[in-house]
């Protein structure tokens, strides 16, 4: 394949974009990869559709490779299966709905479980079709509330999505365990540095999920790592090691006393120092019991209902943990106090909430036997030795509370978290017989009886992998692509017009005649310090610039990442690039 820079749809930009935030975003649009066609939907152009396809061919490639199967499901779905299976109220405000011509219900696919299921469901009767698995690399639509960093966060973006389907929870985990070791193939052929971490499963149901994050600084996930061992977590999946139940007449009874002005965390606690409540003056924000109001609404629930989450003074609460721990439901902090008279912002205590009908989950450091300094629901006033189990009883736990480096490992017990954050790329999941179940979804075994198979699903943003590639792989000159993914192996800049033209049109002739992809610059109304900055940009592995010293059968060969510049010989240099591609393809580098 030859690309001719004088006839190739391709506009590079001098100046950053306005609108774009992060660096992939940036040096997309200026280097001429994609162009914004609404908020949140981008147009591939030449070199990044380049991109975009061999991204879409390794993940292709290792899908069949442990024996997937490849299909494409349409992306107008009927609303029936969605509703049948609950997900048309869950994803709520998330999904692109319409109606045709005669009123009936569709919506844009977001992901396709449920039209998996129904498809094994229309073609497999017999334990012995199974295992089967399933997989397309489709465009999915989801209504993002805020579509921001270009490809990384849109409304339309290409997926690779896999359904596995088998017979027992043996099979699943065989079939989870090899998407699992295809996926670190993928990622590390696409040259990513990624952290495999537990996840929460969301709308997507299930029990176990795992996540494949590319750390990087602008990434939306934060997710941790221990000190001591290899255990790593989404942040909203993060387990809170709860201390050991306490005796609940350990304590004295609870006092109720006058603290005015004390609404704030750090204003009880330098009171109850100054005054010795409760006999102590060694107070600090991890004694008190901080009350927050959640306003909670469930899909298709209409009236919200009122949650108070009981932690540690010295925590906040994270709404992206109490959202995936409360999904489907939409979180959000509780504003409307004129209208809610009940309960003493500022002052809010644990003590009456059962009496009020408002429901009440805690910490998981919050266990019976534990005393609190908190809020008495009155105006001006709080209570001391507030024992859970005695003086309250919570409805439950939750992982509410933020998670913060430092904390103890839950897995270990010994290391300390520490935090980062990256794109989530990938997503594996043990769904279990939440769809099949939903449809019914039979087929007969080997001893004669109905048997429901048991599904997987794993999905990869293969648009998404292009930004966070991106992420990763740039400097302050440009991209820096990876040599299994460029859009070109090869890029020949002509510094001069005449015979140094002539030369790297030869050569970029020869070098596609070979088998590799070759951009030249062959522009005429250009200099040649704009062509040199424009291949920085645009970041293919390898340039040659045919320059000066053409006359002496020389040309200058630049490595794109290490930054060496070398003059070689023209003689023998397509043989030399051909040994060099192929070596950096099979290294994955």
């Amino acid at each position: 394949m030859l690309l001719r820079m004088s006839t190739l749809l391709l506009r590079t930009l001098r100046e950053d974009p306005a609108d774009a935030e992060v660096p992939s975003h940036r040096l997309l649009l200026r280097a001429g990869y994609i162009r914004r066609a609404a908020p949140g939907g981008y147009t591939w152009l030449p070199l990044g559709k380049l991109v975009l396809d061999r991204v879409t061919e390794v993940i292709r490639t290792e899908m069949l490779a442990i024996g997937d199967q490849e299909v494409h499901f349409p992306a107008l779905l009927p609303a029936e299966p969605y509703r049948i299976s609950g997900r048309w109220t869950e994803y709520g405000d998330d999904i692109f709905t319409l109606a045709d011509r005669k009123g009936a219900e569709h919506l844009l696919a977001p992901t396709h479980e449920e039209m998996a299921a129904l498809l094994v469901k229309d073609l497999f009767t017999s334990y012995r079709d199974f295992p089967v698995t399933l997989f397309q690399i489709q465009t999915k639509f989801r209504d993002e509330a805020r579509p921001r960093a270009g490809v990384l966060r849109g409304r339309e973006f290409l997926m690779k999505d896999a359904y596995s389907f088998d017979l027992d929870e043996a099979g699943l985990q065989a079939a989870y365990d090899r998407h699992r070791e295809a996926y670190q193939k993928i990622f590390e052929r696409l040259g990513l540095d990624f952290t495999v971490v537990h996840a929460m499963s969301g709308a997507m149901g299930g029990s176990a999920s795992e996540e494949f994050l590319a750390p990087t600084p602008v990434g939306e996930d934060d997710f941790v790592g221990c000190t001591a061992c290899d255990y790593a977590a989404n942040t909203e999946a993060v387990v809170t090691p709860a201390p050991a139940a306490g005796d609940l007449d350990a304590h004295p009874a609870m006092e109720v006393h006058d603290t005015p002005e004390t609404p704030t965390i750090a204003s009880l606690v330098e009171l109850a120092n100054t005054r010795g409540l409760g006999g102590r003056r060694d107070w600090t924000a991890a004694d008190t019991l901080k009350n927050v109001v959640l306003t909670v609404r469930r899909p298709g629930v209409e009236e919200s209902e009122l949650l108070v989450i009981g932690l540690p003074g010295d925590r906040e609460v994270d709404l992206k943990r109490v959202s995936a721990a409360l999904a489907p439901a939409t979180v959000e902090v509780f504003t409307d106090w004129a209208e809610q008279t009940e309960l003493v912002r500022g002052y809010i205590g644990p003590q009456i909430l059962a009496k009020l009908g408002v429901r009440y989950l805690v910490d998981p450091r919050v266990v019976p036997g534990t005393a609190w300094l908190t809020g008495a629901n009155e105006p001006g006033r709080h209570a001391v030795d507030v024992v859970c189990g005695r003086d309250f009883t919570p409805d439950g736990t939750i992982e509410a509370a933020e998670v913060r480096p430092g904390d103890p490992c839950p897995a270990c017990g010994t290391g300390e978290l520490t935090m980062r954050r990256g794109i989530e790329v990938g997503h594996i999941f043990q769904l279990g017989r939440r769809y099949t179940d939903a449809f019914s979804v039979d087929v007969l075994g080997p001893a004669g009886k109905p048997v429901r198979p048991t599904m997987g699903c794993y999905g990869i943003g293969v648009s998404r992998a292009v930004a966070a590639v991106a992420e990763q792989h740039h400097d302050d000159r440009g991209l820096v692509w990876p040599a299994a993914i460029a859009p070109c192996d090869v890029h020949l800049v002509a510094a001069g017009k005449g015979p140094q033209l002539d030369a790297a049109l030869d050569l970029g002739g020869r070098l596609a005649a070979a088998g590799l992809r070759v951009l030249v610059d062959d522009r005429t109304h250009v200099s040649a310090g704009v062509k040199f900055t424009d291949a920085e940009l645009i970041g293919i592995p390898r340039a040659v610039v045919v320059g000066r010293r053409l006359t002496d059968g020389y040309v200058e060969l630049r490595d794109r990442a290490g930054g060496e510049r070398v003059e070689v010989p023209l003689d023998g240099l397509v043989e030399r690039l051909v040994d060099e591609v192929r070596a950096a393809r099979g290294a994955g580098v």
